[in-house]
């Protein structure tokens, strides 16, 4: 998972028509471990993952039969740790990064069953990092903005008869400098590959699946102040699956259910996102007016495997969160 959130998806490129769309998400994790207090003794975290919401927006633009565009608002990447609970070696210890994406996408369908897609995606990210005397000094920085522009390119295979899609993204790496009040930060986003699968496989019913890869082995957030140095670093990449069932019910009313996964690496993580691995399982549902207007949303639960930190050597175990999203669209 890393910093990872909205996992980018452009799915709103391959809607009918003209459309345009709004979403929020909803997420809260519980997070928390035990660890060496300040005394030394084994002392519980608390719950060091802070609640956060997500917002998204999308509009599709159909200018001929075959060629489309869409714009994307995202907020890619994100992180919120706090170390509140005293008496932990690492209480006072905190940090958040948020972002927002614009991706401009063209789309042009080549013949019946392919097409291409490209454009440009552009990232904006600002934080704030806080860390108390350990084995290292003590050192606290905010970061301004900073942002960068990669592209982004694919193609799809379709076939309208049984409902079936492949779709295959790529998404160049972005990169950063952001100014800090003490020292500023750099850092490279990474490139990724998302991969988007549905078909048909019986009346009303779809099969579901994904894949995310995403190259996060060598990214690091690199302080050029002396007393912070590399505030996080990872080092091996993630990939993400989805499988599930999509059913319509009627004209107006669909369903899905869905499980996801990521694999653990069963390596010690940042004390900044303890955890590694997890298994989710999500359902949703949609309902379309009269009127173009579809309602849809729903609930997600997140297991995540056990972890040992880097710095400290805590463990975090028993871990989850809940996520709950809605999608309004219309397309005319």
């Amino acid at each position: 998972m890393a910093l990872d959130r909205s996992g980018q998806s452009i799915n709103a490129l391959f809607e009918a028509g003209n459309h345009v769309e709004l979403s929020f998400g909803s997420v809260s994790p519980s997070v928390s471990g035990t660890g060496p207090g300040s005394a030394g003794a084994s002392t519980p975290t608390g719950n060091v993952a802070e609640s956060y919401t997500q917002v998204g927006a999308a509009y599709k633009r159909q200018l001929k039969e075959s060629t489309s565009i869409a714009i994307i608002f995202d907020q890619p990447f994100g992180a919120d740790v706090n170390y509140a609970d005293a008496g932990y070696a690492l209480s006072g210890s905190a940090a958040s990064v948020t972002s927002t994406g614009l991706t401009l996408l063209g789309r042009q369908i080549l013949d019946e069953h392919f097409s291409v897609h490209g454009g440009l995606r552009y990232v904006s990210v600002k934080g704030k990092y806080n860390r108390p005397q350990t084995s290292l000094p003590a050192y606290s920085s905010t970061y301004s903005s900073g942002s960068g522009t990669g592209f982004v390119v694919g193609g799809a295979y379709e076939r309208k008869d049984i409902a079936l899609r492949l779709a295959v993204t790529y998404s160049g790496e972005i990169d950063l400098a952001l100014p800090g009040s003490a020292g500023s930060l750099t850092t490279t986003l990474p490139e990724s590959f998302n991969v988007d699968f549905q078909t048909g496989i019986a009346a009303d019913t779809l099969l579901l699946a994904s894949v995310r890869h995403v190259n996060w082995n060598g990214f690091s957030l690199n302080d050029d102040d002396p007393n912070a140095g590399t505030l996080v670093k990872y080092d091996s990449d993630v990939s993400t699956y989805s499988i599930g069932i999509g059913r319509r019910f009627s004209d107006q009313l669909s369903g899905s259910l869905t499980i996801g996964y990521e694999a653990a690496k069963d390596e010690k993580v940042s004390d900044l996102g303890p955890t590694d691995g997890n298994v989710s399982y999500a359902i949703g549902g949609a309902y379309t007016l009269e009127n173009g207007v579809k309602i849809s949303g729903g609930i997600r639960y997140v297991d995540f495997g056990d972890a040992v930190t880097k710095l400290v050597n805590a463990t975090f175990a028993d871990n989850s969160a809940v996520g709950l999203g809605l999608k309004i669209g219309y397309t005319f």
